[in-house]
């Protein structure tokens, strides 16, 4: 793995999480991103994917709607293109920059797309694990970012994770499946 690509990529995402453009605040990097980034080397790992294309993926597959809000809602497709504007200027085959677009493109829980490749199963695992397992994340955008009340933000973060849920690989839902399960009991409640 090009350890200098990933820390010069990182630190570009970085900067863009701690822009007062970001509309997530710094805690899209410390509360996804980076914990995305060993949950998905840690899929890789277990699937013989490829880690240098599943990191730069996870580095890059919110970035667009980090970088600019009015891409929020379309943000894997513009994250794709961004990747590869990046990337471009980075010495990577082209046939790489590809694989780390289409990981963009596949992560998506509520844009759902066939995932053929074990990278990208391993990116959209890890969105969905990383979810789960920072939850406290979720109730903080519901509550205090999106001002939700006490039922709509429940309904919201259930549904969430029901869309995390349905998009995981096998491998992703037995790494967290007791969290999952006792989560959504706890949102049945």
């Amino acid at each position: 793995m090009n350890s200098e690509l990933i820390q010069k990529i990182s630190s570009i995402v970085e900067d863009a999480c701690k822009a007062e453009t970001n509309a997530f605040g710094y805690g899209t990097w410390s509360h996804h991103i980076l914990p995305m980034i060993s949950l998905a080397q840690e899929l890789a790992d277990r699937v013989n994917a490829d880690k240098e294309i599943v990191t730069l993926a996870v580095l890059l597959h919110d970035y667009a709607g980090i970088k600019n809000q009015e891409f929020i809602e379309e943000h894997h497709i513009w994250g794709a293109k961004e990747a590869e504007r990046i990337l471009k200027n980075e010495n990577l085959e082209e046939e790489q920059i590809e694989r780390v677009k289409r990981c963009i493109l596949a992560h998506r829980g509520s844009a759902i797309m066939d995932k053929t490749t074990e990278e990208e199963r391993c990116v959209a695992d890890a969105d969905a694990i990383v979810h789960i397992d920072q939850l406290a994340s979720l109730f903080y955008l519901v509550y205090a970012e999106r001002r939700m009340g006490v039922d709509e933000g429940k309904a919201w973060i259930k549904d969430k994770l029901t869309r995390d849920w349905e998009k995981m690989s096998e491998n992703g839902r037995n790494m967290v499946k007791q969290k999952y399960d006792c989560i959504m009991e706890l949102l049945e409640e």
